[in-house]
């Protein structure tokens, strides 16, 4: 009896490491909203990107490890929520949208409901063993999106122009690309492992040189990129998917009547 309880503990036991780096993501989020109440938007901005690398090296860890569970994905979940969701909403009301009142805390709430919305349609997909894209925009992303522009006003940009919209459209926009059905390449199919050309080392130590010179500017431009990057391949998939309907021959029929 004593062997099969120690058994059954042992079972029940969670793993250590990757959710560390999940309490890790959480904290940072937490971070952002503290410092969104004592108005210190750019500690908060910073905050949301220390979150995002601490959910990319959890999942990272968990696999390398071996030590993925339902424990470790939910409460993955309830972090990013917190993190990705409810902190870069925040974020964005105390920044710039506060003039809108009730239409501004709507757009916050919108980009929060639609992260959830996210994460949800994520667990439920995760066992679909479609690993090469993401069905709607990751909510990391949309949160780096918004920390990112901020931190790029706040850093270059002296004057408030066209702020408050600008958030205003882009939190709606976000929000309606995390629950849509557009597809985004995940790169988990990117084994940096294996041996590559000469030249791939060359452009990925050039670009890292440019990212390390302006970091605010290239990945805040990165980001952008992959944000668009979906509706842009749905619009060439779509594009693709019509010329090849034209160029279809036609039926026997049809050939002979219209010749």
């Amino acid at each position: 009896m004593k062997r099969k309880r120690t058994g059954t503990k042992m079972r029940r036991g969670i793993y250590i490491l990757p959710n560390l780096f999940t309490t890790g993501n959480l904290m940072a989020g937490f971070w952002s909203i503290i410092s969104v109440l004592q108005d210190q938007y750019h500690f908060a901005a910073l905050a949301i990107l220390a979150a995002a690398v601490f959910d990319f090296f959890d999942g990272k860890v968990a696999k390398l490890s071996g030590a993925t569970s339902k424990f470790g994905m939910q409460y993955d979940s309830l972090a990013d929520i917190v993190s990705f969701g409810i902190a870069p909403a925040l974020l964005a009301f105390g920044w710039a949208l506060r003039p809108y009142g009730e239409w501004g805390w709507l757009a916050a709430f919108t980009f929060v409901a639609c992260g959830g919305i996210r994460l949800a349609r994520f667990n439920v997909l995760a066992s679909s063993g479609d690993t090469k894209y993401f069905k709607g925009l990751p909510i990391p992303v949309a949160a780096a999106m918004v920390a990112f522009t901020i931190l790029l006003y706040i850093k270059y940009i002296e004057t408030a122009w066209a702020k408050d919209i600008i958030v205003l459209v882009m939190v709606y926009v976000l929000a309606f690309l995390m629950v849509s059905n557009i597809r985004y390449y995940t790169f988990k199919e990117l084994d940096l492992a294996k041996r590559k050309p000469l030249s791939t080392l060359v452009c990925a130590v050039l670009a890292l040189t440019v990212i390390v010179m302006r970091p605010t500017i290239m990945l805040f431009l990165l980001v952008l990129l992959y944000v668009f990057s979906g509706p842009a391949g749905m619009l060439i998939a779509s594009h693709k998917k019509r010329a090849l309907s034209g160029n279809e021959p036609l039926p026997q029929e049809d050939r002979v009547i219209r010749g």
